[in-house]
């Protein structure tokens, strides 16, 4: 059981975390100063901010980075709450990248991607420090940029071996009664899968781990699509703990920031849910790969909420509840 089950889950999924953490800090140190003042400059609408926090969480593979950096400018009041409105719908959105790059199924340039990384920022680092004296050359300039990026490259590689990993673990799951158990309480009600979406999610603080899981099982045949897609609705709950427990301690608007990301994805999973057979055929449409499927239903689900969610950001009770920004 240790080898077939607990081992992949365990191991895979932790390096998984690790290999987003390492994506999400080197790309944050290469251009996270420079996204925050792209956000600061551009959410004077909320249809400007859902597309600059679009961009700016694609760019960082984590839409929790970024509810997380903006109820701290909200907390030191950079930001209005007015205008953070927009950020948390492009927040969901710019997510989705992360997942249709797993839909990809190029797991198996993990190994290589890695060697090839690693040996880039090695090669970068032995330059800077053996040739000092080229400091002020442009070309040397760029091996910081390289480092950053070499070290992203080796995260998002990380991700695919683990995504190997956990989906080993699809037929001893399937042979241990776990899949079967599931299926049963999900008989009637499709709530089981997103509680289970959600639970696991809060747990390790990344849906994309939660929905890279749950593509590896529907890919192997061992989860139903309809039940995948319910824990993907659900993961898109989990992912708001981390963002209520960064603004635990704040100033009462990032806690308005956090609740606020909750209240769109639970009415967003409240109006989904009831649909899930139609967004696993609006996803069957565009892929007929089934771990595929699982990510293009996540991207439907978000574009269409935060879209929906979009006009009610213009409501100015918004703009009432908040002093100027500093």
């Amino acid at each position: 059981m240790f080898h077939e089950l607990i081992f992949p889950v365990t191991f895979g999924l932790a390096l998984f975390l690790f290999g987003m953490k390492l994506m999400e800090a080197s790309l944050h140190a290469w251009a996270g100063p420079g996204l925050i003042r792209a956000l600061q400059a551009t959410t004077r609408t909320p249809w400007t901010g859902m597309i600059s926090s679009t961009l700016v969480t694609a760019a960082l593979q984590s839409s929790t980075a970024v509810t997380v950096m903006t109820i701290g400018l909200v907390n030191a009041g950079l930001l209005s709450y007015a205008r953070t409105l927009g950020i948390i719908l492009g927040g969901n959105i710019g997510t989705c990248l992360t997942t249709e790059l797993i839909a990809l199924n190029i797991s198996s340039i993990g190994v290589p991607l890695l060697i090839l990384s690693v040996l880039l920022w090695a090669a970068a680092v032995a330059i800077q420090e053996m040739l000092p004296g080229c400091r002020d050359a442009k070309w040397f300039r760029l091996l910081t940029p390289i480092q950053f990026a070499s070290l992203a490259a080796a995260g998002f590689s990380l991700i695919m071996i683990a995504i190997r990993w956990m989906q080993s673990a699809g037929p001893a799951l399937e042979a241990y009664g776990v899949i079967g158990w599931l299926l049963d309480h999900a008989g009637d009600s499709l709530l089981w899968g997103a509680a289970a979406g959600a639970a696991l999610t809060a747990l390790v603080h990344s849906s994309a781990a939660t929905i890279a899981m749950t593509m590896g099982l529907v890919a192997a045949g061992t989860l139903p699509l309809p039940l995948g897609i319910a824990m993907v609705i659900g993961s898109n709950v989990g992912t708001c703990v981390t963002a209520v427990i960064a603004s635990l301690g704040g100033s009462r608007s990032g806690s308005f920031v956090a609740w606020s990301h909750v209240a769109l994805n639970v009415l967003g999973a409240a109006l989904f849910l009831p649909l899930t057979q139609l967004l696993g055929t609006a996803s069957a449409w565009i892929s007929d790969d089934p771990a595929a499927q699982i990510a293009h239903s996540q991207t439907i689900f978000n574009v269409v909420c935060s879209l929906i969610a979009l006009p009610f950001c213009y409501l100015p009770i918004w703009s009432r509840m908040e002093p100027a920004v500093k």
